[in-house]
């Protein structure tokens, strides 16, 4: 599909009539999508399947977890190990060497947590997730009464391991993203059509919150997946696709999909391709601007 253009800075990140070439089809909702520079695979998340999988231009497209306990968001921390947010559990995991699950996080304050939606790692280890409650309804996890009376972010010591409760003023949070110097934190508010940024502080508290950008336009879509660029530019999931922003907030149009698009990454040799996680489907196409590996 051709790109919306806002503005004609698009045109360097992005061919304004690029196609989606479809990689796989038939799922039943995909999310969490993640790059391996090393080893050139994607791994994501069949969030309604209860599964996921991965693809690589070797092997194509395999189960990589399954009963996945309807995994949603996943990152690799700077070892390579796959950090999970779990909507079925309302966990936060890590795979570790062997393949066992080493749980990071389940409670707050002696209470489950809603279920963990998205998650990024500080380049200090610190993990940073949200918690909205999308995954306590049957459409994309298992219903349950919820516990907490909180939608937040929180944060997960590199060292120590203690989980701590940065923001709680949100909606439902979902995407999230650090800057390239990590000094600020964007955070996507689904409900509220919104991208907020806050600035990260020595001891990874959390200030300031103002609104960066409002999503609008056509489409299915919401503030959903989000990640930067390696020059800056936020692309956050939204009507018709995955909008894109520069870094003072100008939005400067979307990369459109057919269908509601969840989330995307970067990935190939050069980080030039482009992978959208969109309904049913997992796309690519080529871009001109590269992402950031994530270890």
């Amino acid at each position: 599909m051709p790109t919306e253009v806002r503005d004609s800075r698009l045109n360097d990140i992005v061919e304004p009539n690029v196609e989606l070439e479809v990689l796989g089809e038939n799922f039943g909702f995909t999310e969490g999508p993640i790059w391996h520079p090393q080893d050139k695979h994607l791994t994501f998340s069949d969030i309604p399947s209860n599964r996921m999988h991965r693809w690589s231009a070797a092997n194509g497209l395999s189960v990589y977890r399954e009963p996945s306990q309807y995994a949603n968001g996943n990152t690799y921390d700077k070892q390579g190990r796959i950090l999970t947010c779990e909507h079925g559990t309302s966990r936060v995991v890590r795979q570790e060497a062997d393949g066992s699950l080493n749980i990071l996080a389940s409670h707050w304050d002696g209470k489950e947590l809603n279920s963990p939606n998205d998650i990024v790692v500080h380049s200090n280890g610190d993990i940073f997730f949200t918690d909205p409650t999308f995954g306590r309804s049957d459409a994309s996890g298992i219903e349950r009464p919820l516990e907490l009376d909180i939608t937040g972010v929180y944060k997960i010591d590199a060292h120590s391991g203690q989980l701590q409760l940065l923001r709680s003023d949100f909606t439902q949070p979902n995407g999230l993203a650090f800057t390239q110097d990590e000094q600020h934190l964007y955070v996507a508010d689904t409900p509220q059509m919104h991208i907020r940024k806050f600035a990260v502080d020595e001891d990874g508290s959390l200030s300031g919150g103002e609104i960066f950008a409002h999503e609008t336009g056509q489409g299915a879509g919401a503030p959903d997946g989000l990640k930067v660029d390696s020059l800056g530019n936020v692309y956050c999931c939204g009507p018709g696709g995955v909008q894109v922003f520069f870094s003072d907030g100008t939005c400067l149009g979307v990369i459109q999909t057919p269908a509601f698009c969840a989330n995307f990454t970067w990935g190939g040799d050069d980080l030039l391709t482009f992978f959208l996680t969109s309904s049913n489907h997992l796309y690519r196409i080529p871009v001109k601007v590269p992402g950031v590996a994530l270890f």
